[in-house]
């Protein structure tokens, strides 16, 4: 077990949990598979070592809490693409809209149905809700409604991962041409993960899925107070 000294824990799990992550991406880059992204190997690494150490998931995140804390510059800096994409935005922009709001709407309805399917309490419920959006986002929604921005965190990596792995099955099978198309597919699907995936097969679709990925996220924190009254009502 570890000392109980609070600042050893913050340093040594706040450094493991980077250098895992960095590791992870060389890893990636190497050996671009599913199975070997970062989403998935840091935090299935982190749990084994958590598991030998004894320490619970409360240590954990106390003592790498801060690491949470700069999702709020980088929902910030989701700003850039957008400025960048300003012109593909203005004259594609009926299509964007459309394909945001109803892709935003299916993940929630989705979300939804397995959540009564799987008859999960109602702050279970609550976290899944939110699943399909980057983390910034999807944290700042679940604690709105309700949920638990931790748990939905843990929710998004495993919608990123599993979508990143649909979405290169569904582009063997539909008949998906356009840039736009293939770009936005991974954008609304596995948000970051789709993003890094959608950049690994142009830089184009990489541009629109990070667009997109954006685009779904600032909506739907828009829309989170209205989604909170609904759900409550």
């Amino acid at each position: 077990m570890l000392p109980n000294d609070p600042l050893f824990q913050t340093v040594f799990w706040s450094a493991l949990t980077v250098a895992f992550y960095m590791l992870a991406k060389r890893i990636y880059r190497r050996f671009p598979r599913t199975w070997t992204s970062p989403l998935l190997v840091t935090p299935v690494a982190l749990i084994a070592i958590a598991l030998s150490l004894h320490t619970g998931y409360a240590d954990y995140i106390r003592s790498t809490h801060w690491l949470m804390l700069m999702l709020g510059p980088a929902t910030v800096a989701f700003a850039i693409p957008i400025y960048e994409q300003r012109g593909l935005i203005r004259r594609v922009w009926p299509v964007l809209a459309f394909g945001v709001a109803a892709g935003s709407l299916t993940a929630i309805v989705c979300a939804y149905g397995m959540a009564r399917l799987f008859d999960l309490n109602d702050v279970l419920r609550l976290s899944l809700l939110p699943r399909s959006i980057s983390t910034p986002f999807a944290m700042t929604i679940s604690g709105d409604i309700g949920g638990i921005p931790d748990l939905t965190a843990l929710f998004v990596v495993v919608t990123g991962v599993t979508g990143a792995a649909v979405g290169d099955i569904l582009l063997k099978v539909l008949p998906v041409h356009t840039a736009l198309a293939r770009g936005a597919l991974f954008g609304m699907g596995a948000h970051g993960a789709g993003v890094a995936r959608a950049s690994q097969i142009g830089a184009e679709e990489g541009s629109i899925a990070g667009l997109v990925m954006v685009l779904v996220g600032l909506v739907n924190v828009l829309a989170a107070p209205l989604l909170a009254i609904v759900l409550r009502a």
